[in-house]
């Protein structure tokens, strides 16, 4: 297994070595990329869904399974490279962490506070099946084969990138990748079960729970690149992720009044 190793407090290398060792920063980077992944996911799968039950399970199925294709061979041309300078790389990692989180807590807040429309699932579905039932179908079926690979290619891509942001430093890159890979199987098994959107679950308390825990890395990452020495070392993850939660209550609270 690979994983990024510190060397000399100077350089990350890609070890290879027979055991992985989770730090504690491996285990919150595993579970913020299970709820990144899940609810990436769960986006896609509805769209699959609306083009199995109008175009058929051919198109939906063949357009998911080359989009899995194609982020395979993403994967594989983008393998590890050279060793890359700690603080550049960490300030790197933790810049874009935090770019993420934002982006999904400013939404997420917003929706808890009322001033734009949660995310309706079965909604979604129900204009997706809308839009592509209008739509002529061929011997191939085109559209319905190009529906299903959009969502699950650009989906795809934000998981990756999400991954690859939590899970590029401290030798988090293993646990990162187990949690998004747990994603996929319970979005999965879901999916093989119900044959319909999934509405149960609150994705916008997912979104916001998953920003508040980018922001708290992405804040650490970037201020230890920085030079800042954080009180208790791992120990202020937490702390971090709840000055992040005071702060987006606070926000929502402003916002709603």
């Amino acid at each position: 297994m690979f994983f990024f190793e510190k060397k000399n407090q100077k350089t990350f290398a890609l070890a290879h070595v027979g055991e992985v060792r989770v730090t504690p920063h491996g285990y919150g980077a595993a579970v913020a990329s299970f709820l990144a992944s899940l609810v990436e996911f769960l986006e896609a799968l509805t769209v699959v869904l609306a083009v199995g039950a109008t175009r058929g399970w051919r198109s939906a199925l063949t357009g998911a399974a080359a989009a899995v294709l194609a982020l395979v061979g993403l994967l594989a041309a983008l393998g590890p490279r050279a060793a890359l300078p700690a603080a550049p790389l960490r300030l790197a990692v933790g810049v874009l962490t935090l770019m993420f989180g934002l982006r999904w807590l400013r939404r997420a807040i917003l929706r808890q506070a009322g001033l734009i429309p949660l995310h309706d699932e079965a909604a979604a579905y129900a204009r997706a099946r809308t839009r592509l039932a209008t739509v002529r179908a061929t011997a191939w079926d085109e559209a319905g084969i190009a529906a299903a690979f959009q969502v699950v290619a650009m989906e795809g891509i934000e998981v990756v990138l999400i991954v690859a942001a939590i899970g590029a430093a401290d030798g988090a890159l293993i646990p990162a990748a187990w949690g998004a890979a747990a994603a996929l199987l319970a979005v999965l098994a879901a999916g093989i079960l119900l044959h319909r959107p999934i509405t149960s679950i609150p994705e916008n308390i997912l979104k916001l729970g998953v920003g508040i825990m980018l922001c708290a890395f992405g804040s650490c990452w970037a201020g230890e690149a920085l030079g800042a020495a954080w009180p208790g070392g791992d120990a202020a993850l937490p702390l971090l992720g709840l000055l992040w939660a005071a702060a987006a209550l606070l926000m929502i609270r402003a916002e709603r009044a």
